[in-house]
């Protein structure tokens, strides 16, 4: 599972797939050595399901994009040029020809963790990678306080089988959680600051 956060060298095996999104289709590329390489996964849809586009303007983030479908979608729905951030090259370079292939308006960099974040955002979204370990996951968690604007809201999913209770328990030491959906045993959560 190492090779969603490391830059492996395993044989490549690019796919392109097209998701019907709220009447729109997007086609993206997917690759060996990615997350969720056969297509939009069921925790990513239901978190894209509740994102509130028709309100979320301003600066916006995508940890941990992947492939890039959170966001490169959420830029084509609310017209807002979204910044990408991942450590995978591989996934990278999917991100960016995605972007190209959907016209969409982002910004695509390499980050581990927060490192190579300069600016505080209005909306951070992210089904984040779970499978780090607790901490450094925590840290994406905890962490996104400090690049979040005073209003700022960070929604993320997680799914009860991989700690959500106990992730949300935890959070709720330090913001205002609020989960906005369960589907399937996936948790739609948003975070904001007290």
């Amino acid at each position: 599972m190492n090779h969603y956060f490391t830059n492996s060298d395993i044989q490549h095996d690019i796919k392109k797939h097209t998701i019907l999104f709220k009447g729109n289709d997007y086609s993206f590329y997917t690759d060996n050595g990615v997350f969720s390489k056969k297509g939009l996964d069921f925790g990513t849809r239901t978190l894209l399901e509740n994102l509130p586009f028709e309100k979320m303007s301003g600066d916006i983030l995508d940890f941990g994009c992947g492939y890039g479908p959170i966001g490169i979608i959420t830029s084509k729905q609310t017209k807002e040029k979204v910044d990408m951030l991942d450590i995978n090259k591989r996934s990278l370079t999917l991100a960016e020809q995605n972007a190209l292939l959907n016209q969409a308006d982002v910004h695509i960099f390499e980050s581990n963790l927060y490192e190579n974040v300069d600016k505080k955002y209005d909306y951070i979204l992210s089904n984040p990678p779970i499978r780090v370990g607790k901490k450094t996951l925590y840290k994406i968690l905890f962490d996104a306080k400090k690049h979040l604007k005073e209003k700022g809201e960070f929604w993320l999913v997680i799914n009860k089988n991989q700690g959500a209770e106990s992730a949300i328990r935890d959070l709720k030491k330090e913001y205002l959680v609020e989960v906005v959906c369960k589907n399937k045993g996936f948790y739609i959560i948003v975070l904001k600051i007290h």
